[in-house]
């Protein structure tokens, strides 16, 4: 996990900020050039990761603190909850594991500081859909709901406002990806599932499911909706006041006749619903699809002619850190889109936002499988070790650029969020 461009200097060694002399702080812009001091300064360090219990995993921070030389430790909890730490305990937190949508709630409040992309080592690395808008073939990705381009860039220093062209200063640093579509239970639906439109369909009465996030679900439910054909929407991730009482007054009818099972709230929900049978259709993540399977399980992450609903994590630093503490924030976050954090997730079924970075750390078998969709030419396992697929299957949706090429949607916070988030409610409860 070392740069090798010189014999015997590290990466963290060779960082530009870390100037210091006996008990001056590396940062200081000192005097530069003394990687003993850096070392002797760091090993009290600790960082604190806070993230969803997907990618906030301690092995990461353990390899990290390994690798850099100080201690960085991980804080998981879920969506809600975890929000509500960003904006009420920020100095508890050092490195935020920000969702797309968060970062509407976050920029702005003195919550977040901006990554200056001069001293990010991975940007070039960084794959273009989040960083142009754009595929590297040169087609526009989809800008409905909360595209990644568009929480990117602040226009300055400082942070308090998004820009709409690329500047010199980031919120956050895109880290992991997914494109989700709908799971089933193929040997439970009775025939083939094609479209968004059959998580609404009858025959599927009482045996479906939903997440019960607003900001998530009802995008889902906007693209069962649609493919329905029973309202056409603008756009999908940002509803007027009009098309969200539409959208809620059909889906509360929906409920009332029993279309849904479920609710879920946590990836273990959601696996243990499907795996029981009670739901054949359901909102879903791979990762959930691929536990199901690992029960040996018939479950599949179903490619839906509609395209797929994109989302994205990227890694924020707080506005309370600096000095040392900042410099080591900034190695973690070029550390962590180096490829092993990448690889790491990956393994889970998620993408890194720098694919050839984590190509360094798969075996030629696991990047042909994640990302290449091809057959698995042996057993694919998790980061654990455990198998997760036999050998001789291939991953659902296809190769990463098939499925991240696909995307119809991102998650959102929409304009109307404090009305959507009321008549969600409104629909849950119903």
């Amino acid at each position: 996990m070392t740069d090798k461009t010189k014999p015997g200097l590290t990466r963290r060694r060779l960082l530009t900020a870390a100037s210091a002399t006996a008990g001056v702080a590396v940062g200081s812009g000192a005097i530069t050039g003394f990687p003993t001091i850096w070392a002797q300064n760091i090993k009290d360090i600790e960082l604190k990761h806070a993230g969803q219990p997907v990618t906030a995993i301690q092995a990461i921070g353990d390899q990290a603190t390994k690798d850099l030389g100080f201690k960085v430790t991980m804080q998981a909890a879920e969506s809600a909850d975890l929000l509500n730490r960003f904006l009420t305990q920020a100095n508890q937190i050092d490195i935020a594991d920000v969702s797309l949508p968060y970062l509407k709630y976050l920029v702005g409040r003195n919550v977040l500081q901006t990554m200056p992309v001069a001293k990010l080592k991975h940007w070039d690395a960084t794959y273009s859909l989040f960083t142009a808008s754009k595929y590297p073939d040169g087609r526009d990705a989809s800008k409905q709901g909360i595209a990644p381009y568009t929480v990117l860039y602040a226009t300055d220093a400082s942070g308090s406002k998004f820009a709409t062209s690329p500047t010199d200063f980031i919120t956050s640093m895109p880290s992991i990806t997914n494109a989700d579509t709908l799971g089933i239970r193929p040997d439970l639906t009775g025939r083939p599932i094609t479209s968004w439109a059959d998580l609404i369909a009858p025959e599927f009465k009482g045996k479906a499911a939903l997440q019960d996030n607003p900001t998530v679900g009802v995008i889902d439910v906007a693209m069962a909706v649609e493919a329905g054909g029973h309202l056409k929407y603008v756009n999908k991730g940002n509803m007027t006041k009009d098309e969200i009482d539409k959208t809620i007054t059909l889906m509360t009818e929906i409920k009332k006749s029993g279309q849904f099972r479920s609710f879920w709230g946590s990836f273990d929900q959601s696996v243990n619903l499907m795996a029981s049978g009670e739901v054949v259709i359901q909102s879903m993540w791979s990762p959930a699809v691929t536990a199901v399977r690992t029960r040996g399980i018939p479950c599949i992450f179903q490619p839906l002619k509609e395209g797929y609903r994109g989302w994205g994590y990227q890694l924020g630093m707080m506005k309370h850190l600096t000095g040392l503490q900042l410099d080591c924030a900034m190695e973690y976050v070029n550390w962590y889109t180096a490829g092993f954090a990448g690889a790491f997730v990956a393994r889970e079924g998620y993408y890194s936002a720098q694919p050839e970075n984590a190509k360094k750390f798969l075996s030629t078998a696991e990047w042909d499988y994640w990302y290449g969709g091809k057959v698995a030419a042996e057993d694919i396992k998790d980061p654990f070790g455990k198998v997760m697929e036999k050998a001789g299957r291939a991953r659902d949706g296809g190769s990463f650029e098939a499925r991240m090429g696909n995307i119809a949607v991102w998650n959102s916070v929409m304009d109307e969020d404090r009305y959507l988030t009321r008549r969600w409610n409104e629909f849950i409860s119903a």
